[in-house]
């Protein structure tokens, strides 16, 4: 197709791809000494937590499907894409002795999408803290923060020769939100102390990780990941608009910030002091911090917050929570995916980028996730026995509309990739929402075949526009 029969033409070379994370996609948790994570760990214990019963043994089972899996990333117009290492396939207990197995599947991946021209995008932490180190107190403890860093610079030197796209943590705050305050992931806390100080030595491994990739001289860039999700007052009112700033604070710029300007908002250190919560460091962190900011941000988003002024005093005898601050504003009228609850709002990935072109340097930037999760999609099969997901497709364009109304306004958006390429499975909800570009068949050996979605994405990334 001629770019001028095409409404929207993106950047030249722009990143078309989709995201992944190992323990959603890799299964095989037990295979070639891989050691146990927390998600491991919790289906042996917990397994009524996990939709259906399903455990992360048996996820998409890229670890043995990667080769055939690569090749439908190259059919679904992959030029990008992004997945993380397992830290304890790497390193079974943590730290120690490197997993050669690992070595090896992590190097034949790598190698792969290079011979099918698609760049690697390579994550070292997506929600999978390995048991071991978890038994040592996970992010709450400063032994995990260098074993943490040892295993980043392991993988540079390892990898770093091929890989030029490197990112330390995937949602950072969601390990904290969901670990540490509202029990949806391991080790369910409910303790807001704790939830700081893991946050902040979420943020200081980031930057160790950065200092040390750069001290190997390696040719490429590393940034982050941040679901930065935009926080809308229900009005104008002072009251509202006050709610919406500190739900920012704590759940966007308290990693935004120090990622891309080194240092946290001072607004956010107060409230912090105030209610006796500052974390513990120790003498040089904030200077590792804010001299180690990122070279490049990756943005999910999926949905934007909404909020308001509380409506009644919070109980001071009760656990500290966030919604101290603020309340959860339900706003009428608003369109939502029915099947995962979440609003459908696509002006909010515009806000975001305009947000960090004028207040974050306009850092060099892509849309590192945006995806839809729909509930039995065999719904929706052809007589060709391929899935007619129309819905993603609209939401994709919907989406990609405002990405490239904020590159007309020159927001620094390098690329977009979708979460994600194959079905795959989403820690506690396991298969019950479908995101992928890919389907897999659970009942025929994990059978993929590309939906009308993927064929759309590959006229998408040929034409570079649509």
């Amino acid at each position: 197709m001629k770019t001028s029969e095409l409404t929207y033409v993106f950047p030249k070379d722009f990143w078309w791809g989709s995201a992944s994370s190992a323990t959603q996609m890799e299964g095989y948790s037990k295979a070639d000494g891989k050691g146990p994570n927390i998600w491991d760990y919790w289906y042996e214990t917990e397994p009524n937590r996990f939709f259906n019963g399903i455990g992360p043994n048996h996820t998409s089972q890229f670890y043995s499907r990667y080769e055939e899996d690569i090749k439908l990333l190259k059919e679904t117009g992959h030029n990008s894409f992004r997945f993380s290492i397992s830290w304890s396939r790497m390193f079974p207990e943590g730290r120690g002795k490197v997993n050669e197995k690992a070595v090896h599947f992590y190097n034949q991946v790598i190698n792969r999408l290079l011979d099918n021209e698609i760049e690697p995008f390579v994550n070292l932490y997506h929600f999978d803290m390995p048991l071991a180190l978890q038994n040592e107190g996970g992010w709450e403890s400063r032994s995990v923060v260098e074993a943490y860093v040892e295993y980043a610079g392991t993988c540079f030197a390892l990898f770093g020769d091929r890989v030029q796209k490197w990112f330390t943590h995937n949602e950072p705050i969601v390990p904290v939100e969901c670990g540490y305050l509202y029990g949806h992931h391991y080790p369910a806390i409910v303790d807001f102390k704790k939830a700081v100080q893991v946050a902040f030595h979420s943020m200081l491994t980031s930057a160790k990780a950065i200092e040390k990739y750069r001290s190997l001289s390696l040719p490429g860039k590393i940034g982050i990941i941040l679901n930065v999700t935009p926080s809308y007052p229900r009005s104008e009112h002072p009251a509202d608009l006050d709610a919406a700033e500190k739900a920012d604070l704590l759940f966007n710029r308290s990693f935004l910030d120090p990622s891309v300007k080194g240092e946290f908002p001072q607004k956010l250190v107060e409230m912090l002091e105030e209610e006796g919560f500052l974390p513990s460091y120790e003498l040089g962190d904030l200077d590792i911090i804010r001299e180690n900011t990122v070279d490049l941000l990756g943005i999910n988003y999926y949905q934007p917050r909404r909020v308001k002024a509380k409506e009644h005093l919070p109980n001071r005898n009760a656990p500290f929570m966030p919604e101290f601050y603020f309340d959860t504003y339900d706003m009428p009228g608003k369109k939502v995916n029915p099947y995962r609850g979440w609003e459908i709002y696509e002006k909010g990935i515009f806000d975001i980028l305009k947000n960090l072109q004028e207040n974050y340097g306009n850092i060099e930037c892509f849309i590192s996730e945006n995806g839809m999760g729909v509930e039995n999609e065999e719904r929706f099969i052809n007589s060709e026995g391929i899935i007619q997901d129309e819905y993603r497709i609209s939401f994709y364009k919907d989406h990609l509309k405002w990405v490239h109304q904020a590159i007309q306004e020159g927001a620094n958006v390098k690329g977009y990739h979708v979460w994600t390429f194959v079905d795959n499975w989403s820690w506690l909800n396991a298969y019950k929402n479908r995101y992928g570009l890919v389907s897999v068949d659970l009942d025929q050996n994990y059978k993929r075949t590309i939906k009308q979605s993927g064929y759309w994405y590959k006229e998408l990334a040929t034409n570079n526009g649509f």
